[in-house]
């Protein structure tokens, strides 16, 4: 629209020169003065209008991409983030709503996001379904096409296509690396972090796994919209380089913001096993269950609570409580659900023979 609105001005320009140097032949130069004024009083009120469609627009001519929202969208924005995080999801909708209809792009990959939480604490692959087709018409302009292509990417991954999630990662990386906001500057690190992790090993390759740590922390501190999506793979590329304690501090300090929180909490749990703290990390899977069983049934997160129980009580040494955690996976309710558990905890298991 920009391009376009410049274009007209040129033309506007030009024609009304012509013009006025086709006067100069058949006016006087007295005449010819006021009819440059006149053309100088009309440009410039079309500028001024032209400026305030800027400002009501959005738009700028700045050719800088920016997740900028006005006050009100950003404070919507950060709202449903906060009730998601609350698991007060029809609440978030609601938000997400009234989103929508002040930026229906930005609204729409807000509702998906929603929807992608609510499979990750929930189970509910209908959502993660609802969402990667909701995702696909997402009306998105700028870094907010960025995102939605990188929620894309997300779910095309969750749901076994890995390869078409890798290029749609790429695709939203390529759109956030040369932004200069820090929201921007975070998502792409969490790309660039895997990209160097998987390469770094490469002669006269760069490795700047470190820096990429420190953006996202500093993402994750700053961004009430978006903390969740930069903590949580910071904390797994700490566990990843087998740095549980750093991994340990960052699940509390996402407690701190989102009391109880059930995911949290198992991440919580998961950091606490490997440092060999197990009756605490026990302890919080037990209750996971236990919680989960009441609010959602023997779904996904259930079923990661019994299979991480089984590994800790055998490394424990509680052989009897990982026998009876294992025989649970004889329920035909396990098996509907095997393949959404997550690979690495299942490959662990199956090396050591647990399963």
């Amino acid at each position: 629209m920009l391009i376009r609105c410049l274009f007209l001005i040129h033309i506007y320009c030009i024609y009304t020169f012509f013009y006025i140097r086709r006067q100069d032949f058949s006016y006087s130069k007295l005449e010819c003065g006021a009819l440059r004024q006149k053309f100088l009083n009309y440009f410039t009120m079309f500028l001024k209008f032209f400026a305030s469609i800027l400002l009501v627009t959005g738009l700028s001519f700045a050719d800088n991409p920016s997740f900028a929202l006005s006050p009100l969208q950003d404070s919507l924005a950060e709202q449903v983030t906060q009730k998601t995080m609350e698991l007060n999801y029809v609440e978030a909708f609601n938000l997400a709503r009234k989103l929508r209809l002040e930026n229906d792009g930005v609204g729409c990959v807000f509702q998906n996001i929603i929807r992608i939480s609510m499979y990750d604490d929930k189970g509910d692959t209908t959502s993660l379904k609802v969402a990667a087709k909701n995702l696909e018409t997402c009306k998105t302009e700028g870094l907010w096409d960025a995102l939605r292509n990188f929620e894309i990417g997300y779910v095309l991954t969750e749901t076994g296509h890995s390869v078409k999630g890798a290029m749609q990662t790429r695709s939203a990386a390529n759109q956030f690396e040369d932004a200069k906001d820090y929201e921007s500057k975070a998502f792409y690190a969490i790309y660039a972090y895997y990209i160097d992790d998987s390469f770094g090993w490469l002669p006269f390759k760069s490795d700047n796994r470190e820096t990429y740590l420190k953006i996202l922390d500093s993402g994750s501190l700053r961004s009430a919209r978006f903390w969740p999506l930069f903590l949580t793979p910071l904390i797994w590329m700490h566990y990843d380089r087998k740095d549980y304690a750093t991994g340990l501090s960052l699940a509390e300090r996402g407690l701190k913001k989102a009391p109880n929180h059930p995911v949290m909490l198992q991440i919580k749990a998961d950091m606490l096993y490997r440092l060999e703290r197990y009756d605490e990390a026990a302890a919080i899977y037990e209750k996971s269950a236990d919680d989960y069983l009441v609010r959602t049934g023997k779904t996904i997160r259930y079923w990661c609570s019994v299979l991480n129980l089984i590994r800790i009580y055998h490394d424990a040494g509680d052989e009897t409580k990982a026998s009876e955690q294992r025989k649970k996976l004889d329920d035909p309710e396990y098996q509907k659900l095997k393949k959404w558990m997550p690979g690495s905890l299942i490959d662990d298991l199956n090396d050591r023979k647990l399963i």
